[in-house]
């Protein structure tokens, strides 16, 4: 679409104009941001697993109890690996939403719940059932509920 030169400088000049389009975009890019630390994390997490190196706790003791339990994997697969591939998932959505794809934050707000109720399932094991926690794996609790809060405060505004 070819504007005249002006048209630009007029469009930016409307009051509010471009607050309204930074104020909606700006949750959906938060949210890319903290999926791609989540993804880091996992992925870490990840190559630890199949090379068989210990991680290094620093914040708590116990990552070695919590990543090499039964629970540390879901039928032979890293629980790491699934939460790499649904952080990867939320970032795809979270950039398709920012670019106005209704279909995408409605698709966020499914796996981000999804995340949310398996993380709480998650933090429930290391607490009650493994006796330990991995500091790795509550920065992904903590994103993880970061994006639920993201999600759940763009679908109130939207309602």
């Amino acid at each position: 679409m070819i504007t005249a030169p002006g048209a630009r400088k007029e469009a930016a000049a409307q009051p509010g104009a471009s607050q309204r389009t930074r104020s909606s975009v700006a949750p959906y890019v938060a949210a890319a941001i903290l999926a791609l630390i989540g993804l880091a994390d996992a992925i870490y997490l990840v190559v630890h697993h199949y090379t068989g190196r210990s991680v290094r706790c620093t914040v708590v003791q116990g990552c070695d109890e919590v990543l090499g339990s039964s629970y540390a994997t879901l039928g032979g697969v890293p629980v790491a690996a699934l939460g790499a591939a649904a952080y990867f998932t939320v970032f795809s959505l979270a950039t398709l939403a920012a670019c106005d794809y209704r279909g995408a934050a409605r698709l966020m707000r499914v796996v981000v719940g999804a995340m949310f109720l398996f993380s709480l399932w998650l933090l429930y094991l290391q607490a009650f059932v493994i006796g330990h926690f991995c500091s790795y794996c509550l920065l992904s609790a903590a994103l993880t509920t970061a994006l639920a809060v993201i999600v759940a405060n763009q679908w109130a505004r939207n309602r």
